[in-house]
């Protein structure tokens, strides 16, 4: 009885599967893995699945993806191990919850390749990270989509800009502190003065969507804030709902948003479908880049805001391209703390107030 439950169990977690190209015998050569959400979340899940989707069509490669009911190790675990058994070579994982997975996983299936995004591989109480051969981490410079849209938003005119980030691992807040080094930058090459920009910024504490993150939200734009950042999953759609109803702006996160909200002036994209593109690339190439962490970032084009769909009032092409070559070239130094007086270290302008709001 008991095996049964545990087989039942196992079954039960997987809500769907679904596939684009059928593989012979019921067998799949790529498989992906969802976090909580579906294909279609406009985020992690849609934009790795859409990368896998874009080299199987490309190559006639069989794929398939499966959907945990729940957030759990075990849960992710289990999606796992129907993806080996249903003939998986490769296999995407989105989003750093699963590091602990693919630690386990990567040893368990030496012969299964592991795409992990936005993550590294560790144990449960992190005191060991391991990427074997048969896995890649990828990351990216959250720090540098940020500046982007930090830098944008100044250049466009927006002088009261806020940031709400969900919960405050080290992606969201490199997000923020990019989004006030661009910016401040923006501000200097604007020769503004002291105190001409007004940044207010704010972590939830979680990636749910909830009426106190509407409420502050709203608060804020009826203080006079014209554009926040919402940096925090299902917390943007708080935000999102806010602007809406006083007339302001929002900028995404992560993925294209712009469908999501009429608010959304622009997004703070990391190149997820771009890098699970060229991963599988290099692992039918004969190159798996295996064993390593990978960092997605300006200089390959990892990085960026969506600038088609952008809503900008005179923010143009040539000046984003103007400012993303130099931080491709390194011309803009990368952010990676703030300084005591809470604006990023690196400019060499304080032109700002920033504000952290309980």
């Amino acid at each position: 009885m008991k095996k049964f439950l545990t087989l039942l169990l196992a079954v039960l977690m997987i809500a769907s599967m679904a596939s684009c190209a059928g593989g012979e015998g019921g067998k799949f050569e790529l498989g992906l893995v969802t976090d909580l959400g579906t294909i279609d979340d406009k985020s992690f899940n849609q934009g790795a699945w859409e990368g896998l989707v874009q080299y199987a069509t490309e190559k006639n490669v069989s794929h398939k993806y499966y959907q945990p009911t729940e957030q759990s190790d075990d849960a992710y675990l289990t999606g796992i191990d129907l993806a080996v058994k249903g003939g998986a070579k490769v296999i995407v994982t989105p989003g750093y919850l699963f590091e602990v997975p693919i630690f386990i996983a990567q040893d368990k299936y030496p012969d299964v390749n592991f795409i992990l995004i936005d993550g590294e591989p560790h144990n449960a109480d992190y005191s060991t990270y391991s990427t074997s051969a048969n896995a890649v981490g990828i990351l990216y410079a959250e720090d540098q989509a940020g500046f982007l849209a930090g830098y944008a938003a100044v250049k466009d005119g927006y002088r009261s800009l806020g940031f709400v980030g969900g919960m405050a691992v080290p992606a969201v807040v490199r997000y923020g502190y990019g989004f006030i080094q661009g910016a401040e930058y923006a501000g200097g090459e604007l020769g503004l003065a002291a105190g001409d920009l007004d940044i207010k910024y704010h972590y939830t504490g979680g990636f749910a969507a909830t009426p106190e993150a509407q409420a502050l939200a709203a608060s804020w734009y009826n203080d006079g804030t014209e554009v926040i950042f919402a940096c925090g999953g299902a917390v943007g759609n708080s935000v999102m709902a806010a602007a809406e109803q006083a007339g302001a702006k929002v900028i995404g996160v992560d993925v294209d948003q712009s469908s999501e909200s009429a608010t959304v002036i622009t997004s703070a994209m990391k190149g997820l479908k771009a890098s699970v593109y060229s991963v599988i690339t290099d692992y039918y190439a004969g190159s798996f880049p295996g064993g390593r962490t990978l960092v997605f970032e300006a200089k390959n084009n990892g990085v960026g805001l969506p600038m088609d769909s952008s809503q900008f009032r005179s923010f143009s092409q040539s000046d984003y391209d103007a400012v993303y070559a130099k931080l491709a070239g390194g011309e803009i130094p990368r952010m990676t703390e703030l300084d005591e007086k809470g604006s990023p270290s690196v400019v060499p302008v304080e032109i700002s107030t920033v504000t952290e709001v309980a």
